[in-house]
């Protein structure tokens, strides 16, 4: 067995885009989309500058976050080492993007499956060179065999001063640069101008350093990292996940909260109420679990194929594995709605644990997922977990006081007591991570969320999602005020809950990886 991997000598590349011609030539690649392509920079001011061009592609990583979280195994490793795909077997979920940290994934827009670059694995396989390699005219790119020590990439990588990019991310890329920028590796060390680049104009499909930086558009700073290098020439990589992904944490949330909320009533006392807590809860899951898989199944671009989630389904991935949580979820929910209908008060007390754990699982285990999104440091925060259920808890308490106006709810001070607590557990765990120390990629991703281009949207989900709330149900609770302040609370928390996940969502991705 092989592992094939790359040398880029960005020492001899002339910027001539020669490879990048050939690999849309080979693979028929779609305008508006690259397998391969060349970035320009420019460092120093005028007039000691320097312009320096490196290839960007796909690293081939002995540890690919990609096949881990790709649902199908549509991305797979093949014997020479090479990370390839099955386009039969993607169902264009979008999450391998999300999961690689060198953007080296795009959406085919006319097969709406993922595609990348692959070694040109077919040219490989009958012992010929990738494309991009032929047509080189300095030699800058090298290929061989990364286990064979008199490779000529072998030779390079133990005899020359050569980089990776992201390291840190722990994939183990084999492509490696000789003479490359670290600014070009690194493209938190960028920026892109705001008089545009050399054929493109600046557009928010291109994502640069955030906004704060861009009145010294040829050299801002950093804290630790000092002059920034201008980006000349580089391709639109657009976000991938939008409002579909930030409402379906919403419509979870309040599907799993409705049975958290009603197994803590049937702890209290309240199984034989067969309305409020035996068929109304389910109901109320049930709903938003259809809505929750309108929306997932919505954002795929192979909608059709949504059921290879089990019939092909990678157990690595925590998509599959949160298909499974959600089946169990609803299945504990029909049950459960069955028995509130009977009347069958006894069976509805022995389904309040296993239902309440289901319930923290459906709303937790994004967090799961979006830890496998290497590429997304915002993401990988260890509080992510509990303040999805510190929402799944407010989800909850706002449905029940929702339902109030219409229906007799039991222990109505339980329920608020459980919106205001899941209401003040999310604001203190958001308060604690913005005002965290984490990595570059964090702390961008983080200014982007609360002074950047997402601000109105974060603060609209704090101000409404959990301050308002927080303030209108104790008013309710210390003045017996009746059912409308808990109630306004409950539609503030949800609307303004959608409102920061939103920011949230697109601020994981608003640092560009390439």
């Amino acid at each position: 067995m092989t592992r094939l991997g790359f040398v880029l000598d960005s020492d001899s590349c002339i910027g001539c885009h020669a490879c990048t011609v050939a690999c849309k030539s080979e693979h028929d690649v779609p305008l508006g989309v690259n397998r391969t392509w060349v970035k320009y920079i420019e460092t120093g001011q005028f007039p000691n500058t320097s312009r320096h061009f490196s290839v960007m592609r796909c690293n081939q990583c002995d540890d690919a976050p990609c096949m881990e979280i790709c649902p199908t195994s549509a991305l797979f490793r093949a014997d020479n080492g090479v990370v390839d795909f099955d386009d039969g077997n993607c169902i264009g979920c979008k999450a391998c993007m999300n999961a690689c940290p060198y953007d080296a994934l795009y959406i085919n827009p006319e097969t709406n499956t993922a595609h990348k670059c692959n070694f040109c694995n077919h040219r490989v396989e009958v012992g010929l060179e990738p494309s991009c390699v032929i047509v080189c005219p300095t030699q800058a790119i090298i290929v061989g065999d990364l286990d064979d020590p008199d490779s000529a990439a072998s030779r390079i990588i133990a005899r020359d001063d050569v980089a990776v990019r992201s390291p840190e991310q722990g994939t183990r890329p084999k492509v490696y640069y000789r003479g490359a920028s670290q600014a070009a590796l690194d493209p938190t060390l960028s920026t892109i101008a705001d008089d545009g680049m050399i054929w493109a104009d600046r557009t928010p499909a291109h994502p640069t350093v955030p906004v704060d930086l861009s009145s010294k558009p040829t050299g801002g700073t950093l804290p630790g990292v000092g002059d920034l290098a201008r980006t000349a020439y580089t391709t639109a990589h657009p976000m991938t996940w939008k409002s579909m992904v930030s409402g379906y944490l919403v419509t979870k949330a309040v599907a799993a909260g409705a049975m958290l909320v009603a197994a803590l009533l049937v702890l209290m006392g309240n199984a034989d109420e067969q309305a409020a807590v035996g068929v109304m809860p389910p109901m109320v899951a049930g709903v938003f679990l259809a809505a929750t898989g309108v929306l997932l199944v919505g954002d795929l671009k192979q909608p059709s194929r949504f059921h290879y989630l089990i019939t092909r389904g990678n157990r690595t991935s925590w998509l599959v594995k949160g298909a499974y949580v959600l089946g169990a979820f609803a299945a504990i929910c029909a049950v459960w709605w069955v028995a509130g209908l009977a009347e069958a008060e006894s069976l509805v007390e022995v389904l309040a644990i296993p239902a309440a754990l289901l319930a923290a699982a459906t709303a937790g285990y994004t967090a799961f997922l979006f830890a496998q999104c290497e590429g997304r440091d915002l993401w990988q925060t260890p509080l992510l977990l509990p303040t999805l259920l510190a929402q799944a808890v407010t989800a909850g308490g706002a449905a029940y006081a929702i339902a109030d106006i219409f229906m007799d709810i039991p222990e109505p001070d339980a329920v608020r007591w459980a919106l205001l607590g899941g209401a003040a557990a999310t604001l203190a765990l958001v308060a604690v991570e913005v005002t965290s120390h984490g990595t570059r990629h964090v702390e961008l991703a983080t200014m982007a969320m609360t002074r950047g281009a997402y601000r109105s949207r974060f603060w609209a989900g704090v101000l409404v999602g959990m301050i308002a709330p927080i303030a209108l149900v104790t008013i309710a609770l210390a003045a017996d005020t009746g059912v409308a302040l808990p109630a306004m609370a409950g539609v503030a928390a949800l609307v303004g809950m959608f409102a920061y996940e939103d920011a949230f969502v697109r601020a994981g991705q608003s640092v560009p990886l390439s």
